[in-house]
């Protein structure tokens, strides 16, 4: 692939970067110049990741690893800084679902969202901060969620867990600036991945009439995966050099009203 540019020479480390809307980051950033770790617990579709990026003429790294546990993100971030010397952007991405009340959600459900959602991006930032300061600089992408800014139905350890990655990505965004950290959020719609077709298994819903229902927008579609891609790109590049402690909203217009 020939790179486009808005990357270029930089290094981004992408979590759930095996499927869905890491997957399409990994490959756009790729596309525009970047060398791309990817760090997924599902070490088959990383693979498949890495392998298209890198027959493409991009240059990729495979961290097969848990987000939420210390260890292995402290050893993603070092292999990036290995692999390619530094490390640029770390976008945030990995996320789950349960989709139950308060009173049907179990403390082992409650505490996997938690993890994965907030805790990860604790984890990872605190090892990638300093290599970012100690390069004069970076770029924190966190992906929150529309539900982390309104709430929805039966998602009630999901809508608690999004809406602290806002906050979270306005407290980092206060703390790290002065050492040129910018710290942003995307809060998607609903996107056609492998977690929203998940979702109509939870609730028992025929897959086909349950994306329809999420068409409900004013711009009447789901999301592609691409298009939150797009916002990361933004996030990620220079376009966006005085932006920070902003949630991006990519969701086809649902919390305008």
């Amino acid at each position: 692939m020939e790179p486009r540019g808005a990357l270029r020479g930089k290094a981004a480390l992408v979590t759930g970067g095996a499927s869905g809307i890491g997957r399409a980051t990994a490959e756009l950033f790729a596309a525009e110049g970047a060398a791309v770790a990817v760090f997924d617990r599902d070490e088959e579709g990383g693979r498949a990741v890495v392998r298209a990026l890198t027959e493409g003429g991009g240059r990729a790294l495979l961290i097969a690893g848990d987000v939420t546990r210390d260890a292995d993100c402290r050893r993603a971030v070092e292999e990036t800084l290995v692999a390619f010397g530094r490390l640029d952007v770390l976008f945030n991405n990995a996320g789950i679902i349960r989709r139950a009340s308060i009173t049907d959600t179990s403390e082992e459900d409650w505490d996997r969202t938690m993890a994965v959602n907030v805790k990860s991006i604790f984890l990872l930032s605190r090892s990638a901060v300093p290599a970012m300061e100690k390069a004069g600089g970076g770029v924190i992408i966190n992906t929150a969620s529309n539900w982390g800014l309104v709430g929805g139905p039966r998602a009630a350890a999901y809508c608690a867990s999004k809406g602290a990655v806002v906050l979270l990505t306005k407290a980092m965004a206060i703390d790290h600036g002065a050492k040129n950290i910018r710290v942003n959020c995307i809060c998607p719609g609903d996107t056609d991945t492998p977690m929203l077709r998940g979702e109509a298994r939870q609730l028992g819903e025929p897959v086909e009439a349950f994306l329809s229902q999420s068409a409900d927008c004013p711009l009447r579609r789901v999301a592609q995966p691409e298009d939150i891609a797009r916002a990361a790109l933004y996030l990620a590049s220079d376009a966006s050099s005085f932006v920070t402690g902003a949630p991006l909203i990519v969701d086809g217009g649902f919390v305008a009203g």
